[in-house]
C-alpha cells in the first residue's frame, strides 16, 4: 500500500515538473523580451547607460522600428532582408537635396512580436563638383548582444560599379565575401554585406566594372565608421 501512495506521489510530482516547465520557460522569456527586460538591459549595458532602455514589442519589423524610433520617425523603409532570427531593414530620408544618406536597423522575432535590437546609418552631404562612387558604413559586433554583425552596408552612386566585394584576414589568410547588390528604387542601388562574428578590420572594400576591372580598393581601419570612396 505504502509503494502504491509512493507511486502516486512520484507521478502528481512529475506532472507538476511537466506542466510547471512551459510556464517556467514562458516567464523567463517574458522576463527577457518586455521593454526594460533582460535583453534591454544588455543593450543598455553596451550603450553604457546605467539604467535599462524600454524598446517596446510590435507587430512587424516595421513597427517595431517605429516603435523604438518614435512618432517623428520619418524614414522610408526601402529594402528588407531576411535574416537567421529576424529581419534587416534599411530606410532612407527622402528630399534631401545633395545629401545621401540610409539606416539599416536589425530587428529581431520572438514568441510575443517583433523587437528593436540595433541600427546605425550616416548622411553624407554632397557637392555638385564632388565624384563620390560609392558610400560604405561598417557596424561591429556586439558584446553579448546576438545580432547578425558585424557588417558593411552603404549605397552605390557610381552606376558603372556591378559588383562589391568585402576582403578580410582570417588566421593571416584573405577570404572575399561578395556584397549583395540591390535595386532600393528609382536610380538607387545600396550594397551589403555579413561577415563572419570573428571579422575584425582593416576591412578592404572592393568594386569592380561588368568587365571585372577593377574600380575601388580600400582599406578601412575603422570598425565603427562611414565614409565615401572614389573611383582610383
Amino acid at each position: 500500500m505504502e509503494i502504491i501512495k509512493r507511486n502516486r506521489r512520484i507521478l502528481l510530482i512529475t506532472a507538476m515538473v511537466i506542466l510547471l516547465s512551459p510556464l517556467s520557460i514562458l516567464a523567463y522569456m517574458y522576463m527577457n523580451e518586455r521593454a526594460g527586460g533582460l535583453a534591454d538591459q544588455r543593450i543598455s549595458k553596451v550603450w553604457g547607460l546605467n539604467e535599462p532602455i524600454h524598446i517596446p514589442i510590435a507587430n512587424s519589423p516595421q513597427g517595431a522600428v517605429q516603435e523604438f524610433r518614435g512618432e517623428s520617425y520619418t524614414s522610408q523603409f526601402i529594402h528588407q532582408e531576411a535574416v537567421d532570427g529576424g529581419m534587416i531593414l534599411f530606410t532612407q530620408k527622402k528630399g534631401r537635396e545633395n545629401n545621401s544618406n540610409l539606416q539599416m536597423e536589425y530587428t529581431r522575432k520572438n514568441i510575443f512580436g517583433w523587437k528593436w535590437v540595433w541600427g546605425g546609418g550616416y548622411s553624407i552631404n554632397e557637392s555638385v563638383e564632388s565624384k563620390f562612387a560609392l558610400n560604405y558604413m561598417s557596424i561591429p559586433k556586439l558584446e553579448k548582444v546576438s545580432a547578425p554583425l558585424p557588417m558593411l552596408f552603404g549605397d552605390i552612386i557610381d552606376s558603372t560599379i556591378k559588383r562589391v566585394t568585402v576582403e578580410i584576414k582570417q588566421n593571416g589568410k584573405p577570404e572575399t565575401f561578395d556584397a549583395k547588390l540591390v535595386e532600393a528604387g528609382e536610380n538607387q542601388q545600396i550594397w551589403y554585406a555579413f561577415l563572419p562574428s570573428s571579422a575584425t578590420p582593416p576591412y578592404t572594400i572592393k568594386a569592380y566594372d561588368e568587365k571585372e576591372s577593377l574600380l575601388i580598393n580600400k582599406d578601412i581601419e575603422e570598425a565603427d565608421g562611414f565614409g565615401s570612396l572614389f573611383i582610383e
